[in-house]
């Protein structure tokens, strides 16, 4: 997935659109599977509800 996609532009602002790990810290993002979420990196995973 290219880096856009990663993050929203307005006029006057940045927001990511994906969260960030809580572990690697900024510009590692979790993958969005169907049940959880993923780091590549460090392998932490948050189950969704």
């Amino acid at each position: 997935m290219p880096v856009h996609n990663y993050y929203k532009v307005t006029d006057s602002s940045i927001t990511r659109v994906r969260q960030t790990c809580p572990r690697c810290g900024e510009g590692y993002f979790l993958a969005e599977h169907k049940n959880r979420l993923t780091c590549g990196k460090c392998s932490y995973t948050e189950f969704k509800k």
